[in-house]
């Protein structure tokens, strides 16, 4: 069997050298790899130093959410048990997850194991964060904030999503009532915080209203 090769990405130097050295024990079963250059087939994710406070307000990571959706290796991410951190990466798609205790047998192990594993399937992009589906937004709640987000106007919103005006406040009126903001600046940064992405292409929205 060829060795898995892995690359390790995390805000601290020492960590990603510690975990290094770990895994370079078992030179037959692992090749710690340059993340930025050839075939990676495994990727550990180091998840930021304040998403494993446990009483940190959980924020979307975007440069997680994009590795898992533009890679081809399994993204693994790296954190403590338990930590909010780790709740979101796994909701976010992260195949799966080890803690930074782990002993070097164990994170060998374990990396075999969930490589060889079936891919999970990805939530819709923008819909993973979940905060989200506790909101109890409906789809359509959910692309109105979502372009929101991107500074689209209400008439804008409602040339994409081929509904009225009338409907686009609507759905905004129930949607701040459910996600507890009263103002579009707030639904701003709401849907900043939990990563909605809508599902048309802001430039649309921008090529339409200079048409």
């Amino acid at each position: 069997m060829n060795a898995l090769r892995v690359a390790i990405e995390h805000e601290s130097g020492l960590v990603v050298a510690g975990i290094a050295a770990l895994l370079e024990q078992y030179p037959d079963r692992v090749l710690v790899v340059d993340g930025t250059s050839g075939v990676v087939d495994v990727i550990l994710y180091g998840l930021a130093a304040e998403a494993e406070t446990p009483t940190w307000e959980p924020i979307h990571d975007d440069t997680l959410h994009n590795l898992i959706r533009r890679s081809q290796a399994a993204v693994i991410a790296l954190g403590w048990p338990g930590s909010p951190g780790v709740h979101l990466a796994m909701a976010c798609g992260a195949r799966g997850w080890l803690s930074l205790d782990s002993t070097a047998d164990e994170l060998v192990e374990a990396l075999s194991r969930i490589h060889a594993e079936e891919p999970v399937e990805l939530p819709q992009d923008g819909r993973c964060h979940p905060g989200v589906a506790r909101s109890g937004l409906t789809p359509r709640e959910v692309d109105v904030l979502a372009l929101i987000g991107t500074g689209a106007t209400n008439a804008e919103i409602a040339a994409e999503l081929f509904v009225s005006v009338n409907s686009v406040k609507t759905y905004i009126r129930t949607a701040y009532r459910k996600i507890g903001v009263s103002r579009r600046t707030q639904a701003v940064l709401w849907a900043e915080h939990h990563g909605l992405h809508p599902t048309v292409r802001p430039e649309a929205i921008a090529t339409e209203a200079v048409g």
